[in-house]
C-alpha cells in the first residue's frame, strides 16, 4: 500500500492534497484495493457545492457502488474529465492520474480534522 506523506486522508478513505487555497481531491490507494476493478466514476460539476462529510460522487467497481465523501467543504473548480473515459486511471495510478476534483476551500480549518499519513496507515491496518 502507498500512503504518499505529503497528503492528507479523511476516515472514509479520500486523499487531499493542499494547493494553495484548493485542494486536489482523489481516493486512496487503500480504497481502490477494496474495491476491486473501478468501471465506472460520476463527479459534481465544475460550480457545484460540496459539504464536508456528504457525497459528492460516486465511484462504481466491479463488487460495488461506493459513495464519495466530501473530506472538505467548498466549491468545485476544477474535474477529472479523463476518469469519465479512464476509469481504470483509479486503480492504476490513485494518487496521480485518478485525482478527481479540485476544490476552492470555504473552511480551511477543515482541514485540521483530516489524518496524516501515518494515522492514515494505522486506521487501514485496524480495518
Amino acid at each position: 500500500m502507498n500512503f504518499p506523506e505529503e497528503l492528507l486522508y479523511s476516515k472514509e478513505h479520500e486523499w487531499v492534497k493542499r494547493e494553495g487555497n484548493q485542494v486536489r481531491i482523489g481516493i486512496t490507494d487503500f480504497a481502490q484495493d477494496e474495491l476491486g476493478d473501478i468501471v465506472f466514476v460520476e463527479l459534481p460539476e465544475v460550480g457545484d457545492e460540496i459539504t464536508v462529510d456528504e457525497p459528492f460522487g460516486s465511484v462504481e467497481s466491479v463488487k460495488t457502488v461506493s459513495e464519495l465523501y466530501a473530506p472538505v467543504s467548498g466549491k468545485v473548480v476544477e474535474v477529472n474529465e479523463e476518469l469519465e473515459d479512464s476509469p481504470e486511471f483509479v486503480n492504476e495510478s490513485p494518487y496521480e492520474k485518478a485525482w478527481m476534483i479540485v476544490v476552492e476551500l470555504s473552511d480551511e480549518s477543515e482541514l485540521d480534522n483530516l489524518l496524516s499519513a501515518q494515522a492514515y496507515k494505522e486506521l487501514t491496518e485496524e480495518d
